[in-house]
């Protein structure tokens, strides 16, 4: 099985929904749920979470001391930052040939999901270099402009026969160093 660093990046402030990496959620922060899954993963050698949070780092330094907190800096900060920005530093601090990323929001992915997606990778690397999460769509998608994006309306197919259509559900990326390393 493919051994991997998991990033989870966290700034402590949100724009919509404010503090929401550690509002309560069944008990616990929200992001104590996603490191629970995290180091129940076979192939997760190391944790490591992005973060300007003081709130998040006392969390982790007195219930996942395991996890390292490395602090964001100020360059990145900002809500327009692409996560690229963010992903090129972590690797740059900390050295895997592969890396994990996902987000507190992701609280339900069981750490089951993540191991048979490291091995499906590992099994079709000779066809695919990366991974990452989609959510199948097989409804009646239409476009700004009001156009059908996956169906004739004029034929109403049952949904269950259109083509399924797939989103990006920011579940888990999972690439190497090198797809990440800045140009």
């Amino acid at each position: 099985m493919l051994e991997v660093v998991a990033f989870m990046p966290m700034r402590h402030s949100s724009e919509r929904v404010h503090g929401k990496n550690y509002r309560d959620l069944d008990g616990a922060p929200l992001f104590h749920h996603m490191l629970r899954t995290l180091s129940a993963c076979k192939a997760v050698k190391t944790v490591v979470i992005d973060t300007d949070s003081p709130t998040v780092r006392a969390q982790c330094e007195s219930e996942f001391p395991d996890v390292i907190v490395l602090d964001r800096p100020a360059y990145l900060l900002g809500g327009e930052t692409p996560m690229t920005a963010v992903l090129q530093h972590d690797a740059s601090v900390v050295d895997s040939d592969w890396y994990l990323q996902t987000h507190s929001t992701s609280p339900l992915l069981r750490p089951e999901t993540i191991d048979a997606a490291l091995v499906e990778l590992e099994q079709s690397l000779d066809r695919h270099d990366s991974l990452f999460s989609v959510t199948r769509l097989q409804t009646r998608l239409y476009d700004a402009a009001n156009q059908p994006v996956n169906h004739d309306p004029a034929v109403l197919l049952r949904t269950q026969d259109l083509p399924p259509t797939y989103e990006e559900n920011s579940g888990m990326y999972v690439f190497t160093r090198e797809q990440i390393a800045e140009d």
